[in-house]
């Protein structure tokens, strides 16, 4: 057996099976290929970060770009939640700054959005890592409730940047008196930790860690019967219009049509995420599903038909920004071939017949009266407008008469009911 060490992995994810540094397990975790120079942090359970001040005894989630963990915080006897980000963001400060910028600006209503405690730098084998230390929170919910948190950020001049359902939080109730014990991540038993991880040339390796850990929301029932609060979490794709992100994280099936034709980033970002994500939270499911073809413009151009079919023809002036329209359009701009990439030679064009936005909100029969069907409906053609400027605010969206009704009167509480 080679007992010499192995050699640094390169600073990106292998491109194919030969590649791979690992062999392949099945535990439903981040891709273990991830871990390596300018990526993830290896963490343990029972790991301690900061001279010894936050034990990690659970993990919460993980991201392209961070791995969340629920930690004990010695110092100030209680719970916290440790977002340790990519060593290549970890020149970055700026989901911090949107925070404490937040919390000065308008601290009352920032109280809505998951509160920063703490932050430092970690330096570990896969370089210097940022680490902001939170307040745990629970599970996602699917609520029309937290475009209130939304309303609040645009009024201070914060888009989101990755409105969806995951970033949207229960928060947690009397943690800090949960015994450790009950928080703890289960053993491998409980098929909450991988089994070991092995490389395939029997080699130890430094980069990734000896195992992972499935993440495990934090879920209390008796903490969500009544009364309990809802925030809006993740503010590391968040920007100001004054400052945008050059490579904003929204996932590809909520993003608006300038941005996938030219970039535009613009103050209705979040209002056309919002949009896609009031069908999909009623009708279960997604309004455009957008898989991954191989390139970035086939996949663009996947999505670009989408919304010709589902939400009608492009105008002319985001229309002439796609240049590979002639695969599918005639000069006339008659469709003639659904086929992403083209017709492969010697092949007949391909035709889809998806149906609009109204049909497919119909057949996902949502279980609600016709009439309030029709107001959703509505409501949604009016948010997915292709012209930004013609799209609600979200001032004018709680004016909505759905959507004040859903929210209720008591919505600056943003409390759930």
């Amino acid at each position: 057996m080679d007992l010499s060490p192995p050699p640094t992995p390169p600073s990106k994810v292998p491109r194919d099976s030969k590649e791979r540094r690992f062999k392949d397990f099945g535990t439903p975790c981040e891709w273990v290929e991830d871990y390596h120079p300018g990526s993830y942090h290896p963490v343990h359970l029972g790991d301690v970060f900061h001279n010894g001040q936050y034990k990690v005894i659970r993990k919460l989630g993980d991201g392209s770009f961070s791995t969340v963990w629920l930690a004990r915080d010695t110092r100030n006897n209680r719970y916290v939640a440790i977002k340790i980000l990519i060593s290549d963001l970890s020149g970055s400060i700026h989901e911090s700054q949107v925070l404490r910028q937040l919390m000065h600006d308008a601290p009352d209503e920032a109280k809505h959005i998951t509160q920063l405690l703490d932050e430092f730098e970690h330096h570990g084998p896969n370089g210097i890592h940022k680490c902001l230390i939170f307040e745990p929170m629970g599970p996602s919910v699917n609520s029309m409730k937290s475009f209130l948190t939304l309303a609040f950020l645009h009024e201070n001049g914060i888009t989101h940047g990755d409105f969806q359902p995951g970033n949207i939080l229960f928060a947690l109730s009397n943690i800090d008196s949960k015994p450790e014990e009950e928080l703890r991540q289960k053993d491998v038993e409980a098929q909450s930790i991988s089994p070991p991880i092995e490389r395939k040339d029997g080699k130890q390796d430094k980069w990734a860690p000896r195992y992972l850990c499935v993440a495990q929301p934090i879920v209390y029932p008796n903490d969500y019967a009544r009364g309990v609060t809802i925030k809006l979490s993740d503010m590391g794709g968040a920007f100001s219009l004054e400052h945008p992100l050059t490579k904003p994280i929204t996932p590809s099936g909520l993003r608006s049509p300038e941005f996938v034709l030219t970039g535009a980033v613009n103050n209705t970002w979040d209002i056309w995420s919002f949009g896609c994500l009031v069908f999909e939270l009623i009708t279960g499911q997604p309004f455009f599903c957008v898989p991954w073809f191989g390139s970035e413009a086939d996949t663009d151009d996947n999505h670009l038909l989408y919304f010709n079919l589902i939400l009608g023809a492009l105008p002319d002036n985001l229309y002439k920004h796609w240049t590979r329209s002639s695969l599918y359009f005639t000069p006339e701009r008659e469709l003639y071939n659904c086929n992403i990439g083209g017709v492969p030679d010697g092949e007949e064009p391909l035709m889809l017949d998806e149906p609009s936005m109204e049909v497919m909100f119909d057949q996902a029969a949502p279980d609600l009266q016709e009439e309030e069907a029709s107001q959703v409906k509505v409501l949604v053609r009016r948010i997915l407008q292709y012209d930004p400027a013609r799209r609600l605010s979200a001032a004018e969206l709680l004016r909505d008469p759905w959507f004040a009704d859903e929210v209720g009167s008591d919505s600056p509480s943003l409390m759930v009911r």
